[in-house]
Parts: structure tokens; sequence; C-alpha cells
């Protein structure tokens, strides 16, 4: 008897989350191993700056107003691109899962394009739309789309088939089914998919601003290390990295504000 409570005791210990402060603890540490390698200078600034170097750089660039010049203009394009891109996939995708001609229609043509990659795509886009921000505000929303209608086809799929039964028995209209019924019981699949979305328009939004654009992060990133300034260049990454925190958190505030029944 206390054996089997002694491995009850364990696999409850196991269970919880590790504290906060081990997350932060191992970063800090992290970051003053990078700090320290590079003051001894066993690795050149050329290749890899110092975390105290990068801030400076990133100061600076503040200062100047470059950072936010090309801040706002990939703002821009994701912003738009990633809403577009969500707004038709959870259409394309409640469609698809709720009415079977959609879905036989459609899933064939979701499995033929969905395995090419958005970025050989670019070249056709820009040859359609021209090198304007049609082009890549376009690429981004169609690297979003396609997560998104995925995510959202499988939420409605597994949606608990009880609840459809009594929106049936109470004689609930397929407008009602779908606004009280169906996507409720998708949207945790949904922001699953927006959350695997924010990371691809992230993606997008570096390579369109590198082929085509003459501001944006992806520019700045590109330019910076054609000319070897590895620490402005790192400063460009930085700030990418700050967006992909931001996004992410935004969505999990969003989904504990709309899914309140899922805690």
């Amino acid at each position: 008897m206390n054996s089997q409570r002694e491995i009850v005791n364990r696999l409850a210990d196991l269970a919880k989350p590790a504290p906060r402060w081990v997350s932060s603890a191992a970063f800090i540490l992290l970051l003053l191993a990078w700090e320290g390698v590079c003051d001894a200078g066993w690795i050149s600034e050329l290749f890899l700056p110092a975390p105290s170097s990068i801030l400076r750089e990133s100061w600076a660039m503040l200062l100047s107003g470059e950072i936010l010049a090309n801040l706002r203009a990939s703002l821009f394009r994701i912003g738009v691109g990633f809403l577009l891109g969500s707004a038709l996939g959870v259409g394309v995708g409640l469609a698809l899962g709720f009415f079977r001609l959609a879905e036989a229609v459609g899933i064939p043509v979701v499995h033929a394009l969905y395995p090419i990659p958005k970025l050989a795509l670019l070249p056709l886009i820009i040859l359609w739309l021209g090198i304007g921000e049609f082009s890549k505000i376009a690429i981004i929303a169609l690297g979003v789309f396609f997560p998104v209608l995925i995510n959202t086809y499988a939420g409605v799929k597994n949606v608990d088939p009880l609840l459809i039964k009594v929106a049936v028995v109470f004689k609930a209209s397929k407008k009602s089914m779908v606004r009280k019924v169906i996507l409720p019981g998708a949207l945790p699949v949904i922001f699953a998919g927006l959350k695997l979305a924010a990371g691809t328009a992230l993606l997008l939004l570096v390579a369109a601003e590198m082929i085509a654009a003459n501001e944006g992060i992806g520019a700045m990133i590109l330019h910076y290390g054609d000319l070897m300034l590895t620490t402005k260049l790192m400063v460009g990454l930085l700030i990418l990295s700050l967006l992909g925190i931001i996004f992410n958190r935004l969505l999990d505030f969003l989904e504990s504000r709309i899914i309140t029944w899922k805690g």
C-alpha cells in the first residue's frame, strides 16, 4: 500500500510544472555565457556579437528612427496578410467541414495546393500583382490561409456529435448550428492553427521583404548582411524574435477571453 502511494506521489510530482523562475534563470545564464564567450575573444564579433553590443546598437537604431520605419512597414504587411488569410481560412474551413458538397469539391484541391512551398509561388505572385505591397500581403495571406483552413476543418470534424444531435432535436437552423455549436466547438483547434500560422507569416514576411522591398525588417537584415554588419543584422533578428513572442502572447490572450469555457 505504501509503495503504491509513493508511486502515485512521484507521478504527481512529475506532473507538476517547473517553477517559473527556472525558465528565467536558464535564459539569464545563457545570456551571461554568451556575453562571457564574446568578451573573452573566443568568437569574433563579426560572427557573433555580444548581447550587450546588440542592445547598444538596438538603442542607437531606435533613436535614429531606423527601427520604427522598418517595423511600421513590416507590421502593416503582416497585419493585413494575417487578418485576410485567417478570415478566409476560418470561413472556407467551416464550409468544408459543414457542407458535404463543399468538402467533396474542396478537400482534393487543398490536398493538391497545400504541399507546394509558398515561397516557390512568390515569383508567380510578383508576376501577377507586381512588386508592390499587394504581392507581399498576398504571399503572407496565402501562407496563413492553409494552416488555419486545415485546423478549422479538423476542429469542425471533431465537434462532439452529441451536441449536434441536440441541436437537431431542437430544430436549430443551419446558421444557428454553425454559430452556436460548430464554431464554438472548433475554436480551440482554430486557435492552434492561428498560432502555427503566426510563425509562417513571419517567415514569409522576411522572405518577401528580402526579395522585393526597400523597407521592412527583412530588407534591413538583408542589407546589413550584405555589408557584413553583423551587430545591426542581429538587431533585426532580435526584433523578429520579439514579434513572434508578442504575436503568440496576443493570441493566448484572445483565446483566454473568447474560449472562456476552456479552463
